[in-house]
């Protein structure tokens, strides 16, 4: 089921940039570690590499011209709907990487563009996006075994539609899928062609706040966890949960599991890249996510993938 949230696809914000001062301070990049480094798991896009350095008061982001400061995240939480505030605020980290994906993305769309020959100088934020993923994406395909998979995987959204009558639909899908995967791994290595810096003091204190969620505090009690994003289809109710039940009480205390329904989760959701559900992601016992599957995951699946894990 693909989730259709304003939080649950790769969001661009497109605004001004505010140039940085000349009084700017010099970091030492050999001195600093970056948000990954210190913070794993807190970032989930742009800001995985960002570098965390001692920036001014409330100044939180500083790159290539870039400037974001607490009062631009204060206003961008307040025109989201009241329901979520109180969440984006206790993910304020989240926000921010939000703010400066369009930013930073702008930066490299133009300078590639223009290395490519391409004269984008009359484009608009938009079409420069567009033309710069498309050309990285160009290359993509999808083959007759990626659709038979996702169908058989996902055949309960389908109410036994048969493969045909949906062939294209699944094509499109799973095309657009493996280009978003794309994009999302590009994304996340944008610290490492550009220079960010990131407040210190705020994203310490911003980290603490994100891991008080139910997966976050799992990940982190030193046992295996497995995270199931699933809802109820249009055809009935949760087939995973089935599953669940029965690998919870097959496993007992050897592994967390934690079921989160991305409708009330959109958040917590967003930041774990969660883009079709079920989905269900595997972390070893330091936290580390080791496996990702989307898709209806037998309970044959599950125990396979835990016996790799090395958990019997």
């Amino acid at each position: 089921m693909k989730l259709n949230k304003f939080f649950l696809t790769a969001i661009i914000v497109i605004s001004a940039i505010v140039a940085i001062p000349s009084s700017a301070q010099e970091i030492d990049s050999n001195s600093v570690k970056t948000v990954e480094q210190l913070y794993p798991n807190l970032a989930s896009g742009v800001l995985t590499y960002a570098k965390v350095a001692p920036l001014p008061e409330n100044i939180l982001l500083r790159a290539e011209g870039i400037e974001i400061n607490s009062k631009d995240i204060d206003e961008a939480i307040s025109k989201q709907p009241v329901q979520v505030q109180q969440e984006l605020k206790d993910n304020a980290f989240f926000v921010l990487e939000q703010e400066a994906t369009g930013k930073l993305l702008k930066v490299l769309a133009r300078k590639y563009l223009s290395e490519q020959g391409k004269d984008n100088s009359s484009m608009t934020d938009q079409q420069t996006f567009l033309a710069y993923f498309d050309d990285l994406t160009k290359e993509i395909t999808v083959t007759d075994n990626d659709v038979e998979t996702f169908y058989k995987e996902n055949e309960s959204i389908f109410c036994n539609t048969p493969l045909d009558s949906v062939r294209k639909h699944i094509q499109s899908y799973v095309l657009q899928d493996k280009k978003q995967h794309f994009v999302d791994e590009y994304i996340k290595t944008v610290g490492q062609r550009i220079d960010i810096q990131i407040s210190d003091s705020w994203t310490k204190n911003q980290y603490q706040l994100a891991k008080d969620n139910p997966l976050d505090k799992a990940r982190s009690n030193g046992k295996a966890t497995l995270a199931v994003f699933s809802s109820k289809s249009c055809c009935g109710p949760d087939k995973m949960l089935p599953v669940i039940d029965s690998i919870r009480a097959r496993y007992n205390d050897k592994i967390n599991i934690v079921y989160v329904e991305p409708r009330l989760e959109q958040i917590l959701s967003a930041r774990y890249a969660i883009r079709s559900i079920p989905t269900q992601i595997f972390y070893d016992a330091k936290g580390k996510e080791t496996f990702r599957h989307s898709g209806f995951f037998s309970e044959t699946d599950i125990i396979t993938k835990l016996s790799e894990m090395g958990i019997k």
